[in-house]
């Protein structure tokens, strides 16, 4: 996999890092990609620069060497390494450190010109979260979804980058929002143990972008492998779907997903 060196900002090529931090966020204006880290100078003209500096900033500051952001670590130009990416996706978050997990969305909780004397009590805070974190777009996104529940540590973030709190604070919160049981949310390990047609139920209000990513998005949650063709619409969630056991064929929330494709 290709991982971005956070003291110099050059992808390297690593086979078994042992240690990375992964970032996840929604895609937004100006995301910086694989073929633009070619130049770093021009690279961090691009309003998606501030993403890239700032995941590595908190990198930094927990001594780890490696961070992975979906937007600049994946060579999309080579089919085969976005179809490894793509399958691995599941596995890369699970395995990560620590995902950091960005919400454009949430605002800050005091104003931006607040001075550093300013109070910043832990309930203020939590509060806030508690009452905006829900409507954050994050939550209804395709991709996320899995990005949810791989991982074991969380931190999460506002549109300020300032810290808001891990899964495990969070955890009632995150499952009165999703509908995942918190001890799936803590242990992903037990996520075979969930039927299929629940574990479906999660993805109900989840959209994405292109059409074959509904499929592509929950391959790791159904623990399922299959070659990435875009361009093939709703067929590749009926590729999908022929490779979920069969007494999920009739779920409720399957044929929900279809009508979404």
């Amino acid at each position: 996999m290709h991982l971005l060196n956070t003291a110099t900002y050059q992808l390297e090529s690593v086979l078994h890092p042992k240690q990375y931090a992964i970032l996840s966020h929604i895609w937004g204006y100006g995301e910086v990609t694989f073929d633009d880290m070619k130049d770093i100078s021009a690279a961090s003209q691009k309003p998606g620069w501030e993403k890239i500096k700032n995941t590595c900033r908190l990198v930094v500051e927990r001594g780890i060497q490696y961070a992975w952001i979906d937007t600049c670590c994946i060579d999309k130009s080579s089919s085969a390494e976005l179809s490894e990416a793509i399958n691995s996706m599941f596995r890369w978050y699970k395995e990560s450190t620590v995902c950091h997990v960005y919400l454009s969305g949430l605002n800050p909780v005091y104003p931006s010109d607040h001075t550093s004397d300013y109070p910043h009590p832990d309930a203020v805070i939590a509060n806030h979260t508690m009452t905006n974190l829900h409507k954050c777009r994050w939550f209804t996104r395709g991709w996320t979804l899995q990005e949810l529940i791989a991982p074991l540590k969380m931190a999460f973030y506002d549109k300020r980058w300032m810290y808001r709190g891990d899964k495990q604070d969070l955890v009632n919160l995150l499952t009165t929002i999703t509908g995942i049981e918190s001890s799936i949310l803590l242990d992903p390990m037990l996520l075979p143990s969930i039927p299929v047609a629940k574990r479906m139920s999660w993805a109900a209000n989840h959209q994405t972008t292109r059409a074959e990513d509904i499929a592509y998005s929950l391959m790791g949650i159904f623990d399922v492998n299959m070659p990435m063709i875009y361009g093939e619409g709703q067929k590749s969630f009926y590729a999908f779907k022929k490779r979920l056991p069969r007494a999920s064929m009739t779920s409720p929330c399957l044929h929900g997903l279809i009508q979404l494709v």
